[in-house]
């Protein structure tokens, strides 16, 4: 037993001492193995590069970025940069890079170049429309996420236009060569409508007033014509805005949405719009304070420029003019970084709301960047320009709030939002733009029947106008029409709104017409006009322009010619047969209209200057607000006209009732025309004539100064040196006509008067005298219907006149395209 452990002892030892001499001679072997591998992994050698798999891109270029030359050492580092740095290029699907024995073998799969792109099926929105916002173009690679980004573009552009079934398929086509076509499938569906707009909860306004300020409107028979029954997100959340505005601007400062629904019935294919509200209480202002922590401002001085006043109804947009007001006054006397703050007050149990503008000096921050997004058409460069400032410049909300409303006024976008991020510093702050863009060009083709103006009858017009071309936010517009009476009309006009970089208008207006008058003479007019405009406040607006206009007038001449006119007027012996001729042409016209024929063609070049102030709050429906235009035009520069001729008007609108929507109306205008010099620079064309903005119940150019012919069986109404008219009214919505329809009723009473001409009449063939020239006034009342169609603002008017001059050509029916602006 003991021989036995010893034996195992014995052998024991032997193993341990044979195994410690194994890892005691191999563990330098191992260890200089390991180090000479990692030396050879830390310090291989490139020997060459091989390059496969390229077929459109040259090996030596992708040699050229791959960063690893022969000869050179690499890691795995090395080639995981490599890789990158390929990939990076944008042109490779796969990049892989394998060392082989001191070979770098790089195997690189190309993206197919796009060879054309073609859209089937698309009916409701235009090819090219789409191509401007695909992100897949041809000559450009292609990648299957573009691909599937620009399927969901497609989509988002129809359901934008209401069309909820819309399905996009994009698939691609070998084109050889390394190229593909890329074909998107459209089945567009059924576009939606809008069945119902229902408001909850709202007992200050109508729901028919509330629907009536919304962007989207219930389906009429003219919805195909101007989309305002699509339903989107985008749409809901501006109708939203809108209704805040419109509450907060009335009183209502409490107001809010408590919910809106789209509801879509699958049968009808329509949805219905219900908006729950909560009006709140009415307020109005109370206590009004301005407040400054900044040294040196006169606080009394800022209260003049507050548009708020205690006792008025709360009204948030006054306020914001207020800030606005007194950021711009602070910020001129050189505090660019005090901020304005206003802070309400709230009674309750008065229902006021007190108001102290606090002046504060804000923290110094300034635009690190202005990001614009959002616009595919509209390049930066428009949208930047309504910035009063730049990148770098100190940060100023007022002067954010002031871009926001410039950008909105533009009428290019559906909505408009301003956000401010951190910038890369604590002082920087980066603007960000969002933009939702709209349509801005229109073609329009119709017909329509005018009983007033030069040329009435009968007409047909086609024009173009983009209010955004090449997204530049230039104003271009062609036009073309004739109708009856011979008439003819072509023109052209083409407004730059950022002449040389300034905020100045700059246009150029060129046209052509002609028509005849009363069946008897020709009238041919060509012309045009060169203006500038320039905004002195946000509502008040200086313009100048030259006119240049060449007029001639044809009359059927019986015989007698302007030379023998002229040698009767010198008193030159006549002919039997000239005198006879002469007669009889003065038998049928007034010798005021023959003389006038007679110095035609006539020339005329002026230059106009004048100012307007809108403050109206919609163009289309007015409710509030006040437009006023003063004008003169001094002919005289060169030409054969020599006057000064001034007009001008103002229109006032005032909600008589928010809860059934009425508007009333009251306005005014006067014009003088004074002659410089002999009378040889006025001609009766240039006379002022009454019309339907002057006043209704009477025929164009139907009242005032007159002449008979020589055989008192013709009448010919010369107009007026000078004018003055007034207007009242009272404008209705329609109880059973839907308000999607745009139209309006009124009630108006009209007064004008039309009076003075120097006209002297010649008794060498017995011309009769001007008569009519004195101060009479003329009135009516009436009734209208007023239609905001989709081929314009249509006005139809019945009017009765009440008090008329004897001789006076009246006209119960007036229609025609008509704006009060």
């Amino acid at each position: 037993m003991k021989f036995k452990s010893s034996l195992r002892k014995s052998r024991f030892l032997a193993a341990g001492s044979a195994l410690s001499l194994t890892l005691a001679v191999s563990m330098p072997v191992a260890f200089v193995t390991v180090l000479n591998a990692a030396g050879e992994a830390r310090a291989a050698i490139v020997r060459s590069v091989e390059v496969r798999g390229n077929k459109g891109v040259d090996a030596q270029v992708i040699r050229d970025n791959l960063g690893l030359r022969a000869g050179q050492d690499y890691s795995p580092a090395d080639i995981d940069a490599a890789t990158k740095r390929l990939a990076r290029l944008g042109i490779f699907s796969a990049v892989s890079i394998r060392p082989a024995n001191g070979v770098l073998v790089v195997t690189v799969s190309e993206y197919q170049t796009v060879n054309k792109v073609t859209l089937e099926g698309n009916k409701a929105v235009k090819t090219k429309d789409l191509e401007r916002v695909l992100s897949l173009k041809p000559r450009e690679a292609f990648d299957m996420a573009k691909l599937m980004a620009d399927e969901q573009t497609i989509r988002d552009a129809y359901t934008s236009l209401g069309r909820k079934g819309v399905t996009v398929k994009g698939r691609t086509a070998e084109a050889g060569n390394g190229r593909v076509n890329v074909i998107f499938d459209i089945k567009e569906g059924k576009r939606t409508k809008i069945d119902d707009v229902v408001f909850v909860g709202n007992k200050a306004f109508g729901s028919r007033r509330l629907r009536d300020i919304l962007v989207t409107k219930r389906t009429n028979m003219f919805s195909w014509l101007t989309h305002g029954d699509v339903y989107n997100d985008d749409r809901l959340a501006a109708d939203e805005e809108v209704l805040r505005r419109f509450y907060y601007n009335r009183g209502y400062a409490d107001f809010h949405i408590v919910s809106s629904t789209a509801d879509y019935n699958a049968e009808s294919n329509k949805y219905t719009l219900t908006f729950v509200l909560d009006e709140g209480a009415l307020y109005r202002f109370g206590d009004i304070n301005v407040e400054s922590t900044v040294p040196g401002v006169d606080t009394k001085s800022m209260m003049h420029r507050l548009k708020t006043e205690k006792g008025d109804r709360y009204n948030a947009a006054k306020i914001e003019d207020s800030v606005l007001n007194i950021g711009d006054k602070v910020a001129d006397a050189g505090y660019a970084f005090a901020k304005v703050e206003p802070i309400t007050n709230r009674d309750f149990s008065n229902h006021t709301i007190g108001l102290t503008y606090s002046i504060e000096q804000g923290e110094r921050a300034y635009i690190e960047r202005v990001e614009v997004r959002g616009n595919t058409k509209t390049r930066d460069q428009v949208i930047r320009r309504e910035f009063d400032f730049a990148e770098g410049d100190a940060f100023s909300q007022t002067m954010v709030k002031r871009a926001k409303r410039r950008l909105e006024a533009l009428g290019f976008f559906q909505s408009v939002n301003i956000g401010v991020n951190q910038g890369s510093a604590p002082d920087q702050v980066v603007l960000v733009v969002d933009v939702v863009e709209k349509p801005t060009g229109e073609f329009s083709i119709g017909g329509g029947y005018t009983t007033g103006g030069e040329t009435p009858g009968i007409s047909v017009d086609a024009s173009i106008t983009e209010r955004n071309f090449l997204g530049r936010g230039q104003y271009v517009r062609i036009s073309a029409g004739g109708g009856e009476s011979d008439s003819r009309n072509y023109g052209f006009s083409f407004t730059e709104p950022y002449f040389l970089g300034y905020r100045i208008a700059a246009g150029i207006d060129l046209f052509h017409q002609a028509y005849r008058l009363d069946d008897d003479y020709k009238v041919r007019q060509t012309g045009g006009s060169l203006r500038f405009g320039v905004p002195i406040t946000e509502r008040l607006t200086g313009s100048i322009a030259y006119n240049y206009s060449e007029e001639k007038y044809k009359l059927k001449r019986y015989g007698c010619d302007r030379g023998v006119r002229r040698r009767a007027e010198r008193g030159d012996y006549l002919t039997p047969e000239e005198e006879a001729a002469c007669i009889n042409l003065l038998d049928r016209y007034s010798g005021a209209i023959v003389e006038a024929a007679d110095n035609s063609p006539w020339k005329r070049s002026s230059v106009s200057y004048g100012l307007t102030y809108n403050s109206i709050d919609n163009i289309d429906i007015p409710h509030e607000g006040l437009y006023a235009r003063v004008i003169q035009e001094y002919a005289g520069i060169g030409g054969d006209a020599d006057f000064l001729k001034t007009t001008a008007k103002a229109t006032l609108y005032k909600t008589l009732s928010e809860r059934y929507d009425l508007v009333g109306l009251i306005g005014g205008g006067g014009g003088y025309l004074h002659e410089n010099g002999d009378r040889s620079g006025v001609r009766i064309f240039d006379m002022f004539k009454n019309n339907a903005d002057m006043i209704r119940g009477f025929r164009y150019n139907g009242i005032g100064p007159r002449q008979r012919s020589r055989n008192g069986r013709y009448k010919y109404f010369l107009g007026g040196e000078k004018y003055i008219n007034a207007t009242a009214e009272v404008q209705f919505p329609l109880p059973v006509v839907p308000e999607s329809f745009g139209m309006r009723g009124a009630v108006f009473a009209d007064a004008a008067s039309l009076y003075g001409n120097n006209y002297k009449a010649s008794d060498r063939f017995g011309e009769r005298r001007v008569t009519g020239k004195d101060s009479k006034w003329r009135s009516s009342a009436g009734i209208s219907l007023m239609w905001a169609s989709p081929f314009g603002p249509l006005r139809f008017d019945y009017a009765w006149p009440i008090n008329k001059e004897k001789g006076d050509r009246t006209q119960n029916f007036n229609f025609g395209m008509s704006t009060k602006f």
